[in-house]
């Protein structure tokens, strides 16, 4: 493994760090931000909802955007944007600021998004082996860094431009330096060329299946991976959404109390992802992403099912284990899928990112207002045990004409990998 292909790891991982941070500090200081705007509970769910729309807007620009330049030059200068438009929410005084402060926030990390994991799926398939649940562990950390700089933020009674201001001073030169050593495709096998690495001969078109490698993605065989991360991401914006409100108003917790599912959810889905590359390497990806949805589901019964607020964290402990594997496999299964077409797969199932997010929040709402909170937590548990339809697409190797068998590729016969 080449020095390049090193330094690029840790930069991405960084990155994602970045996003973590800058993420976390904008849906945590919600409250912050509608009262320094004065923006009412009728409004509120409108500019919620348009941060993630305009993400996916801008995850689709972003996969022609690759056509002209590389995914690398797109990750360096939104991660900018996002950080300049997190501090424009907190310094704005006007409710039109506002507006255009979360547009630019969310069309950039619809972008940001997109190519940080393009560049984590290239970088996948140079390392042949799994490092994907590495680089969205690094996001969960900088969500957990990020949830506590705002809880100073909010317990010093700081205004918001002051607990923003320090962070983008600190972060946008350090990712702005840090992008120098991003790695695209055209590097790697560059770097493979001069180096006289494996990893250029198997990466490209040959690797995989000649009708899955071209330039075109079949939306048709990428529909299963779409369909697990809009479901993943209806279990997650549950959990983020509603974890505070289900522990207090239905099993009688302390409001104080309330506020530690959504921590103790970040910190298993830190875990999770820290040891699940090295789960991936040992069982495969099918298995990991099987055992992911069982546990996912399980964490959902336990919150229904339970009698009071210990159990409920319990509950929400098992989503984050659960849940925190089907994304980044998500992605790296639509690399594999399309190793030839990988940027343009990756930015069409980001959009489903998005989907599940808009989907998640209000079902779970509307459910349990015409029906109850218990009840509604049953159902993505139901959803996300759809993963366990599809779990076939997340191998190694799927059946080039669809029928879900895994076969190893020529460049891995005998080298013992799960072709990761």
């Amino acid at each position: 493994m080449t020095d390049v292909l090193r330094r690029g790891r840790a930069s991405l991982a960084f990155a994602f760090l970045v996003q973590g941070v800058a993420f976390a500090l904008l849906v945590t200081r919600i409250p912050a931000i509608q009262n320094r705007y004065g923006v009412s509970d009728a409004l509120l769910p409108a500019f919620l909802a348009a941060v993630p729309v305009l993400a996916g807007i801008g995850s689709v620009a972003t996969e022609r955007l690759v056509k002209a330049v590389p995914p690398s030059r797109v990750l360096r200068w939104s991660q900018p944007v996002v950080l300049l438009a997190l501090l424009g929410v907190g310094a704005g005084e006007h409710l039109a600021g506002l507006a255009v402060a979360l547009a630019a926030f969310g069309l950039a990390v619809g972008a940001l998004d997109a190519s940080m994991n393009m560049l984590g799926v290239s970088l996948q398939r140079a390392y042949r082996r799994s490092i994907m649940l590495s680089f969205h562990a690094a996001y969960s950390l900088g969500g957990i860094v990020g949830a506590s700089l705002a809880w100073v933020g909010a317990h010093g009674q700081l205004a918001l431009w002051v607990s923003y201001l320090p962070v983008v001073l600190v972060l946008m030169p350090a990712a702005l330096i840090g992008s120098r050593w991003y790695v695209d495709q055209e590097q790697r096998r560059e770097e493979g060329r001069v180096e006289g690495g494996p990893q250029d001969r198997a990466s490209g078109p040959a690797a995989g299946s000649p009708d899955r490698a071209g330039s075109v993605v079949a939306f048709k065989l990428l529909l299963p991976l779409c369909l697990v991360m809009t479901v993943t991401y209806i279990g997650d914006s549950t959990v983020s959404n509603w974890s505070a409100k289900y522990l207090q108003d239905v099993l009688g917790s302390s409001e104080q109390m309330a506020t530690v599912p959504y921590n103790v959810y970040m910190v298993t889905t830190l875990l999770g992802r820290t040891i699940g590359d090295l789960g991936v390497r040992r069982l495969g990806a099918v298995a990991v992403v099987r055992a992911g949805a069982l546990v996912a589901a399980a964490g959902f019964a336990v919150v229904a099912g339970a009698p009071g607020e210990r159990v409920g964290m319990l509950g929400f402990t098992l989503l984050g284990l659960g849940l925190c594997v089907l994304v980044p496999q998500t992605f790296a299964a639509a690399g594999r899928l399309f190793p030839g077409a990988s940027d343009a797969a990756v930015a069409r199932l980001n959009v489903f990112n998005y989907v599940g997010f808009l989907i998640g929040s209000p079902l779970v709402g509307v459910l349990g207002d015409v029906w109850s909170y218990r009840g509604a937590m049953l159902v993505p548990m139901v959803l996300v045990l759809v993963t366990l339809v599809y779990a076939r697409s997340f191998a190694p190797e799927p059946d080039r004409y669809g029928g879900g068998h895994e076969r190893p590729r020529t460049a891995d016969v005998g080298r013992g990998s799960h072709g990761l």
